[in-house]
Formats: C-alpha cells, sequence, structure tokens
C-alpha cells in the first residue's frame, strides 16, 4: 500500500474506523456502522463517498433499498481495513481522537527511523510545515513519538521517533511503501 494512499484515507476522519468496522464484520449497512463507528449522520456519508472514490469500498448490488444501500469492501479495501483494524486495536479511549486527525498515521509511517523535520516532510509531501508541526507535537504530548536533539549536528537538530503506542501504529502499516 503507498504512502499516498494513507494520506488519502486519513483525510476524512471516519474513513480508518469504518474500515476496521468492515473488517471485524459489521454489516455494512449505514445504521450498524453509525453505531459502531460513533460518526455523525454527515461525517459518515463523507467518509463513505470517499471511501468509495478511492476503490476501498463499493455499494453491493441487489442488495438494501436505494436509500439504505449496503457497502462492501474492494480487493484494495480488504488490505485497507485489515491494516485499519492493527491500528485501532488500542486500549487507549483518547487514542482514537487523535488517529481521526489526518495527518497521525502519515507521519508515524515515516518514523520508521529515527527522522529529522524535513524528512518526514519530504515523505509525505503535500502537509504543510504547520500541520506537521502540530501533529508532532501533539503525538510528543501523548507519548507517541520522542523528541531528541542530534547536537553532533551543525546547527543542532532535533529528531524524532515513534515510541511506545506510536511504534505500534507504526509496526501497523508495515506493509506501507514510502514513495
Amino acid at each position: 500500500m503507498d504512502i499516498n494512499l494513507i494520506v488519502n484515507i486519513t483525510a476524512r476522519a471516519w474513513s480508518l474506523p469504518i474500515l476496521a468496522k468492515l473488517h471485524e464484520g459489521v454489516p455494512g449497512r449505514q445504521a450498524p456502522l453509525l453505531a459502531a463507528t460513533g460518526a455523525s449522520r454527515t461525517a459518515f456519508g463523507q467518509s463513505i463517498e470517499h471511501l468509495i472514490k478511492l476503490g476501498l469500498l463499493e455499494r453491493n448490488p441487489g442488495y438494501g433499498h436505494p436509500l439504505r444501500p449496503e457497502f462492501r469492501l474492494t480487493p484494495a479495501g480488504d488490505v485497507a481495513a485489515a491494516m485499519a483494524q492493527d491500528i485501532l486495536m488500542t486500549p487507549k479511549p483518547d487514542a482514537h481522537k487523535l488517529l481521526r486527525r489526518s495527518w497521525t498515521v502519515p507521519v508515524l509511517i515515516t518514523l520508521r527511523q529515527p527522522r529529522q523535520f524535513a524528512e518526514i516532510k519530504r515523505g509525505l509531501g503535500t502537509i504543510t510545515d504547520r500541520a506537521l508541526s502540530q501533529s508532532l507535537r501533539t503525538m510528543e504530548d501523548m507519548r507517541w513519538i520522542d523528541r531528541t536533539v542530534d547536537h553532533a549536528a551543525r546547527p543542532p537538530r532535533p529528531l524524532y521517533s515513534a515510541i511506545n503506542h506510536g511504534a505500534l501504529i507504526r509496526d501497523a502499516t508495515s506493509a506501507v511503501h514510502l514513495h
């Protein structure tokens, strides 16, 4: 799976939870998925349409009423859903809120080894400096990443590495290829 696909998936807050719940076996209709994820109807609808556009979900032909369709995972969606479930398997209740933020998972994926700010940004392409610095600060506050200063470099530069739950999420996404 490509890092750009992960960036696109996480662009909608409820995409990972929807994929994970479908992988768990929650029926692909709106009511069960809404109850399982806790998303609002509007956010849920936008996330479903987004996942269809990405080719990870499709409407199940012949099932459901036109106003209440049933959705199923595509073959690419099966891979993404398995990864989403691995990512969301966490005992920390406040972790899911952070995982719904756009850049959390993509940033953690780039931290396979300690990296500098510019290297992380280069690996993600479309992220802004502000979004990256806010994501790094938030994950540092949650103890998902560690910031150390490389005093051997001139000028000294901070290095970021995934730790604790951040390392677990990074490892759950081991099939992602960085481009």
